[in-house]
């Protein structure tokens, strides 16, 4: 049995969603964030670097959402795009790796979560945020899927985090990526994809983002 530790962010519901559309059979361990959880040697033994998600396959560590999913991916002979794109699946994964994932995450934490409000930082990481988005919504324009001809890992990356697009991109930012939303919205149909919206319910995690949650997850502010 697998054994998935995880909580609701963008990351960890890539995975999700795969356990799910693969039928794996998987224990579901949550890892609360804010509570500082991911900072245990039991976890960091799994994952050094001490973030969600992560798995143990028959006890052995795979960390990183997006290796997590090719792992998976490779190991069942699911939800891969054929050999012969593996090209265009590994750029178009590793994009969302690089660029998607950080600068969205960015743009939140220095618009919301910084204690001073540097208009550079703010200005750089919500352009660049846009500018990924923007280049994921010309993908799509002309295509129902990412890569090739059928849903694969690559939407399952981006839906974790299309999850979030809205309040990264806001309003205005989001009205402007339409073949976004369309992609969102065909993922979120699937009935494996509301089991994995579901994940959020079968665990209490902390909500509040006070001075703990600050520390356990902004790791230079608990070395000051």
């Amino acid at each position: 049995m697998l054994k998935f530790y995880y909580h609701t962010a963008p990351n960890p519901m890539k995975v999700a969603l795969f356990l799910e559309e693969a039928g794996l059979p998987y224990e579901a361990v949550p890892v609360d964030t804010r509570k500082g959880e991911q900072h245990t040697p039991e976890f960091l033994a799994i994952n050094p670097n001490a973030k969600t998600p992560a798995i143990t396959d028959d006890g052995k560590p795979v960390f990183d959402s997006n290796a997590i999913l090719l792992y998976l991916a490779e190991k069942t002979g699911q939800f891969l795009p054929p050999a012969e794109l593996r090209g265009e699946t590994l750029s178009w994964l590793f994009f969302i790796a690089s660029g998607i994932g950080p600068y969205s995450g960015q743009s939140v934490h220095f618009a919301n979560h910084a204690p001073e409000k540097l208009p550079y930082a703010i200005k750089r990481y919500d352009y660049e945020a846009k500018r990924h988005w923007g280049i994921l919504n010309e993908r799509l324009a002309t295509r129902e899927w990412l890569v090739g001809d059928s849903y694969s890992i690559v939407d399952m990356a981006a839906w974790g985090w299309e999850r979030a697009a809205a309040f990264v991109l806001g309003a205005e930012g989001w009205a402007a990526v339409p073949h976004v939303q369309r992609h969102f919205a065909a993922i979120n149909a699937r009935p494996a994809a509301a089991r994995a919206n579901a994940l959020k319910d079968r665990h209490a995690f902390k909500t509040e983002m006070d001075e703990e949650a600050r520390r356990a997850m902004f790791r230079h502010v608990a070395a000051e």
